[in-house]
């Protein structure tokens, strides 16, 4: 039986430490941020946390060739762009480029092959290859739709914006990027004296804000009306010192609009309501500016896994 020096001894004994030490570190850094990412089949399981291989020329993603972004299926971050996109015919998603900083190249367990990773969420995403003359660039990320999810261009003529005040912005945001159509929601402060305020100034020194949320919307998927019936049905549009719990004044309902035509909408929907026998107390204020929130206010119940206690969905129309 071989033996070995005491030096080999302390070197490998190092190295074992090193590998458990990563090992267990990656454990825990999945087991701690996991509760903000995307629920996973069992397959995706297989292929993203457990390096798994779906079976080639099964993926959607292995001929499309539309324009757009794809992206982390765990946790949405950006990988690469439909221009990153080529054909190989290996029966996979080619990509030869990424962007930046978004993805992570280790060596792969079987000594050869470099594996790559979504660089937010250690997710196994394929594998990377050099030297094979598929385009110019030479190289080749060769990854698993079933890693991926795509989001297509949007023409920016169609972007727009909406401001509304439902009480805590945490569930107004949270229920608005639930919407078909709608881009993006954030939390913020609106209607106010006090220029760029703090969550704590808007709380206790009686700056006239309101808990507002911009929400960034596609208008080719969905209007400004569709919208604003939306919003009097996630928060009670007839409490009038606040919502649910969430009592003061920055907790008042109210539609910031940004023009005339914004404006007819609001008060038409508002007669709508009225003519239910709601007593709607929502206010309607000419655009303001909107002054970005604290970064801890924002995708709060996304961050801390949870959902509103305020606001609900409630068919009014």
């Amino acid at each position: 039986m071989r033996t070995i020096d005491r030096n080999s001894f302390i070197l490998l004994t190092i190295i074992g430490a090193i590998y458990f030490s990563f090992i267990f570190s990656e454990s825990k850094l999945k087991e701690t941020d996991s509760k903000s990412f995307n629920k996973l089949s069992e397959f995706e399981k297989k292929i993203i946390l457990y390096k798994g291989t779906e079976p080639p020329f099964s993926g959607k993603y292995n001929y499309h060739k539309e324009e757009g972004v794809y992206q982390c299926k765990q946790c949405n971050q950006n990988l690469y762009t439909s221009n990153h996109k080529f054909n190989s015919n290996c029966g996979w998603p080619s990509f030869d480029d990424e962007i930046e900083n978004a993805i992570l190249f280790i060596p792969d367990l079987d000594g050869i092959r470099t594996e790559i990773l979504c660089s937010n969420c250690n997710g196994h995403l394929g594998h990377y290859f050099l030297g094979e003359n598929y385009t110019k660039k030479n190289v080749r990320h060769c990854v698993n739709s079933t890693s991926l999810i795509f989001k297509k261009s949007i023409n920016m003529n169609n972007i727009k914006q909406a401001y509304y005040a439902g009480g805590c912005f945490w569930g107004v945001e949270y229920l608005f990027e639930k919407l078909e159509g709608v881009i993006s929601a954030e939390s913020g402060y609106m209607g106010g004296t006090v220029k760029n305020p703090t969550y704590q100034q808007v709380c206790y020194e009686n700056t006239g804000h309101l808990e507002a949320v911009k929400v960034e919307y596609d208008s080719s998927k969905i209007n400004f009306e569709s919208l604003t019936k939306y919003f009097f049905e996630i928060h009670d549009p007839t409490q009038k010192n606040g919502q649910g719990p969430d009592i003061g004044s920055q907790y008042l309902s109210a539609i910031f609009f940004n023009d005339v035509e914004e404006k007819k909408i609001s008060l038409e929907l508002i007669e709508i309501l009225k003519e239910k026998g709601y007593d709607i107390s929502t206010k309607l204020y000419e655009y303001d500016t909107f002054w970005l929130a604290e970064d801890y206010h924002q995708n709060y119940y996304k961050k801390k896994s949870g959902t509103p206690y305020c606001h609900f969905y409630t068919k009014r129309f």
